[in-house]
């Protein structure tokens, strides 16, 4: 009988928030469980586990995904962005700030996710309508707001329409 040996883990290799980093990872090892107990990057929050609610939202390659699902050996060779490179306390990014100036931040669990969702949004469509932020916001739950602050701070750091 031949027994095909299976790799228990692997090193990876990726660019996380700007900085090259490499982990030794099991093949099944979700991104979320990575960033969050091998990197303690603690912004991408465990809650459905289903691409439903996007609290665990990072950037790969400037696209939004459900870190929840998404295997950490998919960003090999990738750009892996979460809140943490955003900004920081003392330079907050400009979504940051928005979010903070409009109230759009109430228990924060979500915004992470929101913030991360925006910042693609922003870098594809940087003039969005509304109706637009709106759209691209469907991955994202919140469950202490009515949104509209969230939208309105995401429309304050739209560029004006020419």
């Amino acid at each position: 009988m031949n027994v095909i040996p299976i790799r228990s883990s692997s090193e990876i290799r990726f660019t996380l928030n700007g900085r090259a980093v490499a982990v030794d990872v099991r093949p099944e090892a979700l991104l979320l469980d990575v960033l969050r107990d091998r990197l303690q990057l603690k912004g991408a929050k465990r809650s459905c586990d289903m691409q439903v609610c996007g609290a665990c939202t990072v950037l790969v390659d400037g696209a939004p995904v459900s870190a929840c699902t998404f295997l950490a050996v998919e960003v090999e060779g990738r750009d892996v962005l979460t809140v943490e490179g955003l900004g920081t306390a003392d330079d907050l990014h400009p979504l940051q700030a928005a979010f903070m100036d409009h109230a759009a931040v109430q228990c924060g669990f979500c915004t992470a996710g929101m913030l991360m969702t925006a910042t693609a949004l922003l870098a594809e469509e940087p003039a969005p309508t509304a109706e637009r932020v709106v759209e691209s916001l469907r991955g994202n739950l919140c469950r202490c707001t009515g949104y509209r602050k969230i939208v309105e701070a995401i429309l304050a750091c739209a560029r004006p329409a020419r």
